[in-house]
């Protein structure tokens, strides 16, 4: 029962905390996956509970543990997967900008530079559907722009608008676009190397503890039986990872902060 139960719990624990891979355009409605994660939530508090019913204190803590740190890996996992798509997103902006600002110096017509520019940036096709049916581009682009690093495409909305009102100025405006949105990844590139020491130092502060332990083991001594045998030993491992844990999140938060900002 106990592996079972354990194997269910640490499945739905995965599936609650992987998100799905950003794409655009995204859904004015959500994802399918937001609606099935309190479905998740609830079966991983399930298993986790017959876990608890069916065995003994101590013997719980190592699964708990293992569920603990597979989530807070997962999770870490995910975020930079969400760092990578942004970032993706961002560059595909900046060649889309060029893009259209080089068809529109030809001679193109916006609808048309848009619809060329969709083969090969699939992502702005429904902006490229709008366009040639006359829609509202303005606000396809700015529905686009919800994804995570597309927010400049809220800017090429307003160009957009503001060509299509005065009839000139749509390539003037996204060839400064472009030369913005590379200056700012520069910026970016410069910030995040400057925290990737600050990052290091954190993960390996984080790591010491396990290094106290072999040194506690190779003495002669043995950590493992007073964390995971003893009460006092359960809340010291408890409060260590838990501020462990909290200084991870806030050293990432500081620094996503400084990213946003920088």
């Amino acid at each position: 029962m106990g592996p079972v139960l354990l194997g269910a719990a640490v499945a739905a624990s995965l599936l609650l905390v992987v998100p799905a891979s950003p794409r655009l355009p995204v859904p004015a409605h959500g994802s399918r996956g937001n609606h099935r994660r309190p479905v998740l939530a609830v079966a991983a508090g399930a298993a986790l509970a017959a876990l608890v019913s069916h065995g003994s204190t101590p013997g719980l803590v190592l699964p708990l543990l293992t569920l603990a740190l597979v989530t807070a890996v997962v999770r870490a996992v995910a975020a930079r997967r969400r760092d990578r798509a942004a970032t993706d997103v961002r560059r595909r902006v900046v060649d889309l900008c060029d893009a259209l600002r080089a068809e529109l110096a030809a001679g193109q017509t916006p609808a048309g530079a848009l619809d060329r520019a969709a083969v090969e940036w699939p992502f702005v096709a429904p902006a490229a559907r709008a366009a040639r049916s006359g829609g509202d581009v303005v606000a396809a682009f700015r529905s686009l722009a919800t994804t995570p690093g597309g927010e400049a495409l809220r800017v090429v909305a307003g160009a957009w608008q503001v060509a299509h009102r005065t009839g000139h100025g749509l390539a003037d405006t996204l060839g400064r676009v472009a030369a913005d949105l590379r200056a700012g990844e520069r910026t970016r590139r410069v910030v995040g190397g400057e925290l990737a020491s600050a990052r290091a130092t954190a993960r390996l502060l984080a790591a010491l503890p396990l290094l106290a332990l072999l040194m506690g083991s190779g003495a002669g001594a043995d950590p493992l039986r007073f964390l995971l045998g003893e009460p006092v030993g359960l809340a010291c491992l408890a409060g260590g990872l838990a501020a462990g844990h909290a200084g991870l999140v806030w050293i990432e938060a500081l620094a996503r902060d400084v990213e946003r900002h920088g």
